[in-house]
């Protein structure tokens, strides 16, 4: 039979392993959603090349490639402003190098100056990272590699020429970005459904491990509304560089709007998750009929989630939702703080969940009906004597 050592060594090996193979997941995973990105910038590379070396006869035009990568990148965000920022970086840095070349050559202290300038001027122009960095570099790569002086006018046509292919393949997008959103928009949905499905676990067995295990998941879901924020800003960016996919604006839209109400659900499952936590720790049972109430919004989240990423009407995730809502107010109530207070986080989190379906706040508060009186505590009880929730987390 293994030590208790040996046990606490496989048991982190496992771990590791675990976190290991997660890890090839999702680099994996990150690779794939970069596919395209990955294959656009190689072939408009390659394109800006090909147009100034065999279309227009320039000499190593090796400024265009580099212009095409630079302006794609991997993102879409700011596609427009890269351009720009890229094509007027390079001319200022093309110019003052080609200038100092000329005039007192190359070495260190032209290199100093040359820089020094390029970036003053830079700054001038515009505070834009990518154009003060660009106008440094090129005027380091013109002073030290490309020293033939009057080709300032052709290496910054070659710039340009990258500029005008990367926008030209901007406009070429797959449909992936446009339906991200709603991809990730049904995730972070999902992931509260989850967490409310294992806190109505807990909250009806009264098990405080299986609690604590459910709140860490939830306080570890920052990076799935991370990923929605990040998706719905690149449709938008995709939509912005391509004339060819306005009719989903809309649709976009839509999603976006409910980003904030998915991100104030999924803080009110986590606290509810917390309040659950609290009741264990403190032996204060939760009654039955408010875990079933959980576990049926939990259900009603995954409706939620199946009308977004489908992008069908949300009538009956809603109505499913404005039924769970409605039988918070007949369920017995207690006496005991701890789970008066989960019932008042669930509902907090059906409205949040109703405003992602479209309702406004004050119509998603009105399908909350007013709640029964409390049970009235037993004088005889006397004043729990126990440290105060907060004190405990």
């Amino acid at each position: 039979m293994p030590t208790p050592d040996r046990r606490a060594a496989y048991q982190m090996v496992d771990r590791a392993m675990s976190r290991g193979r997660l890890s090839v997941r999702a680099r994996v995973g990150r690779v794939r959603s970069k596919s395209w990105h990955v294959a656009q910038a190689a072939i408009a590379a390659g394109l800006a090349w090909w147009i100034a070396a065999d279309l227009l006869g320039h000499p190593q035009p090796f400024f265009a490639p580099i212009a095409a990568v630079v302006c794609l990148g991997t993102s879409y965000v700011q596609r427009f402003r890269r351009v720009a920022e890229v094509t007027v970086g390079v001319a200022i840095g093309v110019f003052l190098g080609d200038l100092f070349v000329h005039e007192v050559g190359t070495g260190a202290w032209q290199i100093a100056a040359v820089v020094a300038m390029s970036m003053t001027a830079a700054l001038f122009l515009d505070t834009g990272g990518l154009l003060v960095t660009q106008a440094a570099i090129q005027s380091i790569v013109v002073t030290v590699l490309v020293a033939t002086p009057g080709r300032s006018f052709t290496r910054w046509t070659d710039a340009v020429i990258g500029g005008a292919v990367a926008l030209v393949a901007a406009a070429v997008i797959p449909q992936a970005p446009l339906r991200e959103p709603r991809w990730a928009a049904a995730k972070a949905v999902r992931t509260i459904a989850d967490i409310l499905r294992g806190t109505a676990s807990g909250a009806a067995t009264g098990d405080i491990e299986a609690a604590a295990r459910v709140l860490d998941d939830a306080r570890e879901v920052d990076p799935i509304m991370r990923d929605l924020v990040d998706a719905a800003e690149e449709g938008h960016s995709a939509l912005r560089s391509s004339p060819f996919r306005r009719r989903h604006r809309d649709d976009l839209t839509a999603v976006s709007d409910v980003v904030v109400f998915i991100e104030r659900a999924l803080r009110s499952a986590r606290w509810l998750s917390r309040r659950v936590v609290v009741a264990a720790y403190f032996n204060h049972p939760v009654p039955p009929s408010y875990a079933v109430l959980i576990e049926d919004v939990a259900g009603a989240a995954d409706l939620v989630a199946e009308a977004i990423e489908t992008g069908e009407p949300p009538a009956a995730a809603r109505d499913a939702m404005a039924r769970v809502a409605a039988r918070t107010a007949r369920v017995t109530r207690t006496a005991v703080l701890e789970n008066e207070v989960i019932l008042a986080q669930l509902r907090s989190t059906i409205v949040e969940l109703l405003q992602v379906t479209g309702l406004d706040l004050d119509d998603a508060v009105g399908a909350l009906p007013v709640l029964r009186e409390r049970i009235a505590p037993n004088p005889e009880r006397g004043r729990e004597t126990a440290p105060a929730w907060w004190e405990m987390m």
